[in-house]
């Protein structure tokens, strides 16, 4: 398969525009992370004539900002098929047809490869189970629309083609998709509802973390609703509106209530409760106490909304009905 060659022209309303930005409004089927590692590899350049001939320059920062009238060729290359190794391992699968699979990924399961998980990913698990993942993700992300952090469970879906792979990212970054969590929080929030309108970003001190002490800022929204209060605790239900990376939780803990069994974010707090029980309980839980339950996107196979739902996990039940005990 050739590469696809794609030619732009930056409008005047478009000037000053980072580079990564600008090809991300105007290629929706690609995430900004792809085309980030498109410009690091010579495949964006000016183009600029010169006495009737064409010549062009590799773009090589993604932040550079853009001049109007300027012209860009971006060289997509053909997907690549993956090279990992299918797994046998189980997969709790909500749905699945031909063109995208719906998984309840439980706790501790990890999307795809990186540092520290090469093998045992759930993308190694459902290459044993269909063999026709979209290719567009990468050799270590096929099919991989989105991701849950490891210690979150919940509904996630996974595009079988290429086609649906690039209209569910266009969903995604159009925010057209409506994604439900619940988490377990310490405290009780004040307000029974509310929105926190909070940019985030790599914070400039402590590189594994995301807060709002940042040199690159993104803007982020999250809404949320108090569905249950219990002594010290409450039960919430959250609508992420962007999907920046650790989100939920840093705007949670951003309000002053930390989710349950989140160490990096200030949610390991067990040794507070004077209960021997519940201390007990809460030392041992062993996870996030946040779960992505519902995903309602259009299908991109039939153009109609679909609605999948994972249910609360048995773990985080359990603690609940603790909790709930004065």
């Amino acid at each position: 398969m050739d590469a696809d060659r794609r030619r732009l022209t930056v409008e005047a309303e478009e000037a000053r525009r980072r580079l990564d930005q600008f090809l991300a409004d105007h290629l929706r089927d690609h995430s900004r992370s792809y085309l980030q590692k498109l410009i690091r590899d010579g495949r964006v350049s000016l183009v600029m004539e010169s006495g009737g001939a064409q010549r062009s320059e590799p773009l090589r920062r993604a932040g550079r900002a853009m001049g109007a009238g300027e012209r860009v060729e971006v060289v997509l290359p053909p997907p690549e098929p993956s090279r990992l190794m299918p797994e046998a391992l189980p997969l709790s699968i909500l749905h699945e047809d031909g063109d995208l699979i719906v998984i309840d990924k439980p706790s501790g399961l990890v999307v795809h490869p990186g540092a520290g998980a090469r093998s045992g990913t759930l993308v190694h698990r459902l290459l044993h189970h269909c063999r026709d993942l979209s290719g567009i993700g990468g050799v270590e992300r096929p099919g991989i629309v989105h991701r849950l952090d490891k210690g979150t469970s919940g509904v996630l879906v996974v595009a079988k083609n290429d086609a649906t792979h690039r209209e569910l990212i266009r969903q995604f970054q159009t925010r057209t998709v409506t994604k439900i969590y619940v988490a377990l929080v310490w405290g009780r929030p004040t307000r029974a509802s509310g929105a926190i309108d909070l940019p985030i970003g790599r914070d400039t001190r402590l590189r594994v973390r995301i807060s709002a002490r940042t040199s690159s800022p993104r803007d982020a929204l999250t809404v949320y609703r108090v569905v249950e209060e219990m002594p010290g605790f409450a039960w919430l239900e959250v609508r992420p509106r962007t999907g920046r990376t650790h989100q939920i939780r840093v705007h949670l803990k951003h309000l002053g209530h930390p989710i349950l069994g989140d160490t990096v974010y200030g949610g390991a707090r067990w040794r507070e409760i004077v209960d021997p029980e519940k201390r007990s309980a809460l030392r041992d839980f062993g996870r996030l106490a946040l779960h992505a339950r519902r995903l309602e996107f259009t299908h991109p196979g039939t153009g109609r909304p679909v609605s999948y739902e994972a249910p609360v996990p048995p773990e985080i039940e359990r603690l609940l009905e603790l909790l709930r005990r004065r």
